[in-house]
């Protein structure tokens, strides 16, 4: 039977730090990430593709907000909408162009989360482009936003990110997987809506698309969940004189990493975070790697040329 994995590729990773967001920038990075999915097709893998979108609906926030005397702003959960649709077919295109004989196809996700999350009152993820204080002090005064630091990187426009409780298309994205598609699915982490009877309402947040790659990861009974970001493998004590990589680690390990304050929630955090949650639900293992080393981080385990895994209790080496 065909192995399944769930791949999540960073907002970041299709709009890089430093860059202005053109549509050629991100065609470029779309190819990079492409090829690394190809690669794990290839092998023999079906493969669901959850992508981010963190810069591109901030900075598409702002565009609405430039353009609102003119023409009416939309809404946050609309904004998510609407990145979906657009990486989506960019996604969509990279991945023909790596390999033409694929079948893909797109599918604007909805994702159900709870009203009472506290995370309505607490907005936390961050969106939309980099800024300095005096920028951020600026827009937030100006526009009314919640702003903060984004693991020192700079400072980002904040909003909510409650969890993902269900994903509402997984019907349909269970058949194409087993009719053989990759299906790029939960973009942005999918448009969070609240459950109101038999019907559902959009409501303004942004899910983090890790953790909505592993609802959809646990909910498809997949055997790989992939967290592909910029780096090739986590490091503990990142960013000091005492940082090193980590080539596996148990879930037990993470956990206890986890709260020692080795993830913030700004950058590895919710990766590690979702990885735990896949595992723990019957996953077989998880990810953390660049693009380039997907297949080797679940074909040839932890060597030297994979990213870093996370495997339950009882270490397992290659995926078979």
């Amino acid at each position: 039977m065909p192995r399944t994995a769930v791949v999540a590729l960073g907002g970041n990773a299709i709009t890089r730090q430093g860059q202005a967001g053109t549509a050629a920038e991100q065609e470029e990075n779309a190819d990079r990430l492409a090829a690394g999915v190809a690669d794990l097709r290839a092998a023999g893998w079906r493969v669901v593709v959850v992508h981010g979108n963190g810069p591109q609906v901030g900075n598409l926030a702002i565009q609405q907000q430039e353009a609102a005397e003119r023409v009416p702003a939309l809404p946050l959960a609309t904004l998510v909408a609407m990145t979906e649709g657009a990486l989506g077919s960019l996604i969509d295109l990279a991945l023909l162009r790596a390999d033409p004989d694929v079948g893909v196809v797109s599918v604007v996700t909805h994702v159900v989360v709870d009203g009472a999350d506290p995370a309505f009152s607490n907005p936390t993820k961050p969106v939309g482009p980099f800024m300095t204080l005096d920028e951020a002090t600026h827009v937030a005064d100006e526009l009314g936003w919640t702003v903060g630091e984004d693991a020192g990187r700079g400072y980002r426009r904040l909003v909510p990110s409650p969890a993902p409780q269900k994903i509402v298309e997984l019907a349909a994205i269970s058949g194409l997987v087993e009719q053989g598609a990759v299906v790029v699915a939960a973009g942005g982490g999918g448009v969070p809506v609240l459950a109101e009877g038999a019907s559902y309402r959009p409501v303004d947040a942004v899910i983090d698309k890790d953790l909505a790659a592993q609802r959809l990861a646990a909910a498809l009974h997949a055997d790989a969940l992939v967290l592909v970001t910029d780096i090739s493998r986590v490091q503990l004590d990142f960013g000091t004189d005492t940082a090193r990589e980590v080539a596996e680690m148990t879930v037990e390990e993470a956990r206890g990493h986890q709260a020692d304050g080795q993830f913030p929630e700004g950058s590895m955090g919710p990766k590690i975070r979702a990885a735990i949650g896949f595992l723990e639900e019957g996953g077989t293992v998880a990810v953390v790697t660049d693009a380039g080393r997907v297949r080797a981080s679940l074909e040839l385990g932890p060597s030297n040329g994979s990213g870093t895994r996370i495997v339950p209790a009882t270490r397992i080496g290659a995926v078979s």
